[in-house]
């Protein structure tokens, strides 16, 4: 477990969210579009996830397409350009292909100089919470400051079994992205960050063949080992056992409670297993921030595209706290506490 923070590694620099922004794909696929290879309608999907729509790339859209729209849109936010970024961090499960990192595409079409360091996350549906916090330790750490362009993006579409109603039902594509730098007051940005992962319950989530365990072959294809798999029980039970006591874990060490909270920015993974996590919480619907409805599960875009929607809401002020939370594949679980 990794706690950077108030009461963990002192900040050189302090670190804020200066901009935010996000992408989701033009094409709109229906619960019933969706339902129909897995055997489902769209009331069964929406009473099981809560979910009515997501969005699909194009055929000739992949996941660094997604990523440089939202990183322009988090750059014109915050009014920084491209060549002034010292890192471009992008955290994806489905990056372009195995190499170069996607955010080497993302720093060539975004025209970052070449003094800009460019590297992926792969945190699964966590991994916008790695990568922010990788990304704003290095910042704080540097006496000079600097800007950083943190990615969230994921096509899910790509690895989905459409006969697998477990799986193909939950996720859309998408990206969302901040730019971090130097916060505007002492007690502004990210106040604290907490990353761990519970390695052994990895097999919950994962995409067996491709890698260098089990390479991709014609009868690795055949037998269908290129798509995502979850056992979705196991992963409520994981969120219910692990998510809640370490929100109130993390909080507790910096003497709040979630009723401090002014706003609360979940990953989306499931509409009611969200409902049920919030209910636990005690944090109402109107902290809540969601997109799951209209968006599904992006993965690692999910707590970007949601946070950017709350920041361009207008109902985020100067001086609310904000909490990011993700958690997934892995199985692994990120917390981030930002002074708005």
């Amino acid at each position: 477990m990794i706690t950077t923070g108030i009461h963990g590694v002192r900040n050189a620099v302090s670190v804020g969210v200066l901009g935010t922004g996000s992408y989701v794909p033009s094409h709109v696929v229906s619960n019933d579009e969706v339902g129909a290879p897995a055997g489902v309608d769209h009331e069964w999907i929406f009473g099981k996830t809560g979910i009515r729509n997501r969005r699909w790339a194009k055929p000739d859209e992949a996941t660094s397409d997604l990523a440089v729209i939202a990183g322009r849109a988090a750059l014109e936010s915050a009014g920084i350009r491209a060549a002034q970024l010292s890192l471009i961090v992008v955290a994806t499960s489905t990056p372009d292909q195995p190499q170069p990192p996607t955010a080497s595409v993302v720093a060539a079409e975004l025209g970052a100089d070449h003094g800009t360091a460019a590297f992926d996350v792969n945190g699964v549906c966590t991994g916008f919470l790695f990568a922010l916090t990788t990304a704003q330790s290095m910042l704080a750490a540097t006496a000079a400051g600097g800007y950083a362009l943190v990615i969230g993006a994921d096509v899910y579409s790509r690895i989905l079994n459409p006969e697998d109603r477990r799986t193909t039902i939950l996720f859309g594509d998408g990206a969302g992205a901040v730019v971090i730098g130097p916060s505007t007051g002492e007690d502004r940005g990210v106040l604290a960050n907490r990353l761990a992962s519970h390695a052994s319950d990895r097999h919950l989530i994962e995409v067996p063949g491709g890698g260098s365990r089990i390479p991709a072959t014609a009868e690795t294809l055949a037998e269908g080992l290129q798509y995502f798999t979850m056992n979705g029980r196991g992963v409520r039970d994981f969120v219910t056992a692990h998510v809640p006591p370490a929100i109130r874990e993390f909080l507790a060490e910096h003497d709040l409670t979630p009723a401090d909270l002014a706003h609360f920015v979940p990953h989306q993974a499931n509409g009611r297993m969200l409902e049920s996590l919030s209910a636990e919480l005690g944090v109402d619907a109107d902290r809540t921030w969601t997109t799951y409805e209209e968006f599904g599960n992006t993965g690692a875009a999910s707590v970007p595209i949601t946070l950017d929607r709350a920041a361009r809401s207008g109902r985020l002020n100067a001086g609310d706290l904000v909490l990011l939370a993700g958690f997934g594949g892995g199985m692994a679980l990120g917390l981030s506490l930002i002074r708005w």
